[in-house]
């Protein structure tokens, strides 16, 4: 997984210490389908996640993130849920916590495919298979947020 820069010169200074960071899952929706990924890492099936570059509108982190990791372009319409993840150690000992920033996307074109090397895959899952597809219960959770907002307020981006 590629770590972002502000994140490595953060870690020359406090080593392994707890990093508070901001991440974002874009929930990218095209008809009744929601873009999947299979993460590289760890072999997990989630939506798009990504970190929040300092000074970044979390929303336009969401449809960067998509671009980079799966190829395809989308629109950011709604900030569906915010929430704290819980405390992390990675296989090297960083440890870091999660101000998670859901974001109901819509998909503009493209065809999902691993773009970065992040993911062994990409597709469009629908959403009554998501569950068998092998997505675990918090992520469902974001995903099923991001559905139920479909009539909420939306902005341009």
């Amino acid at each position: 997984m590629s770590t972002p820069d502000f994140v490595l010169r953060l870690r020359e200074k406090v080593g392994h210490e707890l990093l508070w960071l901001i991440g974002v899952t874009a929930v990218v929706v095209k008809g009744d389908e929601v873009l999947l990924v299979e993460r590289a890492d760890n072999g997990l099936v989630t939506p798009v996640t990504g970190i929040v570059d300092p000074g970044e509108d979390p929303t336009l982190a969401a449809v960067r993130e998509v671009a980079e990791e799966a190829g395809i372009s989308a629109r950011a319409e709604a900030i569906v849920w915010v929430h704290a993840l819980p405390p992390m150690t990675y296989a090297n000992g960083d440890r870091a916590q999660y101000l998670d920033i859901v974001v109901r996307c819509s998909a503009d074109g493209g065809d999902p495919h691993p773009a970065d090397g992040e993911n062994t895959r990409a597709w469009w899952c629908p959403i009554d298979e998501i569950a068998a597809a092998g997505v675990n219960d918090d992520m469902r959770e974001r995903i099923r947020e991001a559905l139920v907002h479909e009539g909420s307020a939306r902005f341009d981006r």
